[in-house]
């Protein structure tokens, strides 16, 4: 392939995810409306179910967040039955809390997600283990990529 098509391919591709990001982020923003959430909330909920139990302070770092803002999103997730907040029995500081979902609470999300999931699923039998594999690749480097650029502007 010569180096017009590459980078013409290659603009492809970037179009692409700026597409699919917006078309998730329209997912997420009904999700959110459906479970009467900001799409704020509904990230850090993600956050929590996923690498939680969490300080605030730890979900603050990994959300991008000021603590105060964040502590305004714990509220209103603990309002909404969605997280507890527990003292954190690791930690040296007897006050420190740890933020963790609610188990029984996320087959509302799964709900919610099912119809993008089984697209996904009936998308993915289409490809074979090898595509599957430099697909899951690619999109893992474009993420930690996306983490680079993302530190790259909060630090200058």
């Amino acid at each position: 392939m010569g180096s017009g098509a590459h980078r013409r391919s290659t603009v492809a591709v970037k179009e692409s995810l700026r597409e699919l990001r917006n078309q998730l982020s329209l997912l997420n923003h009904q999700v959110s409306a459906h479970l009467a959430l900001k799409d704020v909330d509904l990230d850090c909920l993600e956050l929590i179910g996923r690498h939680g139990p969490l300080s605030p302070s730890a979900l603050a770092r990994r959300a991008g967040l000021h603590p105060a803002t964040m502590t305004g999103i714990l509220d209103r997730l603990q309002k909404g039955g969605w997280i507890v907040r527990e003292r954190d029995p690791e930690a040296a500081d007897r006050r420190s809390v740890a933020v963790r979902a609610v188990r029984g609470r996320t087959g509302e999300l799964f709900r919610l997600y099912a119809g993008m999931n089984t697209a996904m699923d009936e998308l993915c039998a289409g490809y074979s283990e090898e595509e599957l594999a430099l697909i899951a690749g690619f999109l893992s480097r474009a993420t930690s990529a996306g983490h680079t650029a993302t530190g790259d502007l909060a630090n200058g």
